[in-house]
C-alpha cells in the first residue's frame, strides 16, 4: 500500500523530475523512503543553505525546477538564503519540507524543529506556499506547482508535509501528472501595435533579460532582421554569441551606453526588469527613455513597472519573439547604426577600463577560450563584478553569478 511520501515521489517522476537535493533527517525518513526504488538521484550536501544553490544552479543550467526535500525547521530557514536568490532571479524551484504533526502546528509546545509558522517564513521568498492537509491534495497541488514554472513567471514553490500525512495512504490516488496549460502568447492586437511601431523605426534597440533564457535563435534572429544592437543583463548572457556583431558589452550602466539608448527611436525591453543592478550599476540614476519601449514579458507587473510600457506585450518570450519575427520583413542598417555603433562603444568602454579590470576580463576570456564547454560560477567578488561589464559567455546558460538582484554570498563554487 503507498504511502503518501511515496506517491510524491511517483507524481516527480512523472513530471520529469530527475534529481532532488537535500539531507536525510529525522523528519524526511518518510521522503526517503519513497526515493528508494525511484529513478530519481539524490545529491545531498553538507548544508541546506547549498541544497537550495545546487537546485537554483540546475534550474539553471538544465531549464528543469530544482527540487529539495528538506526538513521542518532549521532545514527551512538554511533553504531561505537560496530561495531568495531564486525567486529575484525567477528561477523554477520545487522544496518540498516537513512540518510537525498536524495536531501540533503553531503550538509552540517545543517539539524537535518546531516552528510557528513555516509557511509565513517564506512567503516572501516563493510564488505559493501549501501546507498539504491529506495525501488526496498531493496531485493537485503539485500541478498547481508545474503549471507556474512553466505557465508564468518560474519562482520557487514550498510544499509543506505534516509528520503524520507523510505516512498517510496514498491508496486510490490518480498518480498521472495532470496536462499542463501552455504559456501564453501575447494578443494579437498588442502585437500589431507593436509592429506598427517598430515599422516605423530606424534605430530600434533590444533589451533582453534572464526571461529570454529559452528563446535564444529566435532573439539573434529578431536583431539580425532589425539590425538592431542588443544589451544582454546578467541573466541573458550567451543568448547572443560572443562575436555577434549586434552584441554590446555590458554597456547599459555607462554614460556611453546611456548615450546609444538615447539614440535608439524604439526600445524592446524582453524579460527583463530593467532593474538598478542591471542597468544603473554606477549610480548614474534612474534608466529612462525618449523613445516608444516595448516591453514584452510574462509578468504583468513587469509590463507595468519601472518604466512604463507605451504598448505591453503580456505572454511568453519565445511566442511573443516568433510573432514579432513572422510580422516584420529584413531591414537595411542605418548608417551609424547597428554593428557600426555597437563596435564604437564598446571599444570606447574597453579603452577606459583600468589595468585591473583588463587582467580580470583578460583572466575570464582566457576561461571561456580554453575550456571545453567553460561554465563559470561566480560569487560577489571583483572579477564577477568585471564580467559584468565585459565578459561575453559562450552559450546560453553559463554564466551563472550572484553580483546582481539580490547579491547573495555563498553561491559560487
Amino acid at each position: 500500500m503507498p504511502r503518501c511520501a511515496q506517491a510524491l515521489v511517483q507524481l516527480l517522476e512523472g513530471y520529469g523530475v530527475e534529481t532532488v537535493f537535500g539531507i536525510p533527517g529525522v523528519h524526511t525518513v518518510e521522503l526517503y523512503r519513497g526515493l528508494h526504488g525511484s529513478r530519481l538521484k539524490h545529491i545531498s550536501p553538507r548544508h541546506e543553505q547549498g541544497a537550495g544553490f545546487m537546485a537554483d544552479g540546475y534550474a539553471r543550467a538544465s531549464g528543469k525546477p530544482g527540487v529539495c526535500f528538506i526538513i521542518s525547521g532549521p532545514g527551512m530557514t538554511n533553504i531561505i538564503t537560496a530561495m531568495g536568490q531564486a525567486y529575484a532571479d525567477s528561477v523554477p524551484m520545487l522544496v518540498i519540507s516537513t512540518c510537525n504533526r498536524r495536531e501540533h502546528l503553531r503550538l509552540g509546545h517545543g517539539h524537535l524543529h518546531e516552528l510557528p509558522d513555516q509557511r509565513a517564513l517564506v512567503a516572501g521568498v516563493c510564488a505559493f506556499s501549501h501546507t498539504l492537509q491529506h495525501p488526496a491534495q498531493l496531485p493537485e497541488v503539485l500541478a498547481r506547482a508545474f503549471a507556474l514554472f512553466g505557465c508564468t513567471r518560474p519562482r520557487p514553490v514550498h510544499i509543506e508535509i505534516p509528520l503524520d500525512v507523510l505516512e498517510m495512504s496514498a491508496e486510490g490516488l490518480d498518480l498521472r501528472p495532470r496536462p499542463l496549460p501552455a504559456a501564453p502568447a501575447p494578443a494579437p492586437e498588442a502585437i500589431d501595435a507593436a509592429v506598427a511601431l517598430i515599422s516605423n523605426a530606424k534605430r530600434p534597440l533590444i533589451l533582453a533579460g534572464g526571461g529570454v533564457r529559452r528563446a535564444a535563435e529566435v532573439l539573434a534572429a529578431l536583431a539580425e532582421r532589425l539590425q538592431a544592437p542588443v544589451a544582454l543583463t546578467t541573466n541573458a548572457r550567451g543568448l547572443l554569441a560572443p562575436e555577434h556583431p549586434l552584441l554590446l558589452d555590458g554597456v547599459q550602466s555607462s554614460a556611453h551606453g546611456r548615450e546609444l539608448f538615447a539614440e535608439a527611436d524604439v526600445v524592446l525591453a524582453i524579460g527583463t526588469e530593467l532593474g538598478e543592478t542591471d542597468y544603473d550599476f554606477f549610480g548614474l540614476g534612474p534608466l529612462s527613455f525618449k523613445a516608444p519601449l516595448i516591453r514584452l514579458d510574462i509578468d504583468p507587473m513587469q509590463v507595468l513597472g519601472v518604466q512604463t510600457a507605451t504598448v505591453g506585450l503580456l505572454g511568453d518570450a519565445g511566442q511573443g519573439l516568433r510573432s514579432l519575427l513572422a510580422r516584420l520583413p529584413q531591414r537595411q542598417a542605418v548608417a551609424g547604426w547597428a554593428g557600426e555603433r555597437v563596435s564604437r562603444v564598446n571599444a570606447i568602454e574597453r579603452a577606459g577600463w583600468n589595468a585591473q579590470q583588463s587582467r580580470m576580463q583578460a583572466l575570464l576570456d582566457t576561461l571561456r577560450d580554453h575550456l571545453p564547454q567553460p561554465l563559470i560560477v561566480g560569487d560577489s567578488t571583483q572579477p564577477v563584478y568585471q564580467g559584468a561589464l565585459g565578459y561575453r559567455a559562450p552559450t546560453p546558460n553559463s554564466w551563472f553569478n550572484a553580483g546582481s538582484g539580490y547579491g547573495t554570498l555563498g553561491y559560487g563554487l
